[in-house]
């Protein structure tokens, strides 16, 4: 695992560490400096910390004027012991949606399982983008599985061209416009 970095072509986009309304703004990162792990797998020092000890994540890409982010993540999403998503939401999404992000793309073929409890931040996360969508883009189908067990689907969009879509071939603006395209074709508009 020490080798998945975040996407990194996109740097000269976007780069948290220097976006001032990021949650990681000021971060420094170390290329040589190991210490985040995912239970005894060491992770790139690249990632973000979110508190918790499985899941990590790094926002490629967030743009206010169209109220869109683009954010990676890598480990183990595990809402029962760990209560990911309520450390995800509070951290980073509560973060990104006061500054009017609507729009948010999940990439995660590096989440290699899924551990549910219940799906109220799911619910308030689905609530709180009026205008917009969370998409789940590349997830391992064991993993989306096991979100449907307990009806996250209704509330993120996946599958179809979602869960194989070449994301790393787009820009930015150009992933968000292929995605809204596929939820504008899947309500018909």
């Amino acid at each position: 695992m020490h080798n998945l970095e975040p996407h990194y072509n996109w740097r000269h986009f976007y780069a948290a560490e220097n976006d001032s309304i990021s949650p990681f703004y000021g971060r420094e990162y170390s290329e040589f400096t190991y210490s985040d792990r995912v239970y005894n797998h060491l992770i790139h020092p690249q990632w973000d910390y979110i508190e918790s000890p499985t899941l990590f994540l790094k926002i490629l890409y967030c743009n206010y004027d169209q109220a869109f982010a683009v954010i990676e993540l890598i480990g183990e999403w595990n809402d029962c012991l760990n209560n990911d998503i309520m450390l995800f939401k509070r951290e980073v999404i509560d973060v990104l949606i006061a500054e009017g992000i609507q729009k948010f793309v999940l990439i995660g073929e590096n989440v290699l399982n899924f551990h549910y409890s219940d799906d109220c931040y799911y619910e308030e996360w689905f609530d709180e983008t009026y205008d917009g969508w969370i998409a789940a883009v590349n997830f391992q189908e064991h993993v989306l599985s096991e979100m449907s067990t307990i009806g996250i689907d209704q509330y993120l969009l996946w599958g179809g061209d979602l869960n194989d879509l070449p994301w790393r071939t787009f820009k930015p603006q150009d992933l968000m416009l292929k995605i809204e395209s596929i939820f504008n074709r899947r309500l018909g508009i």
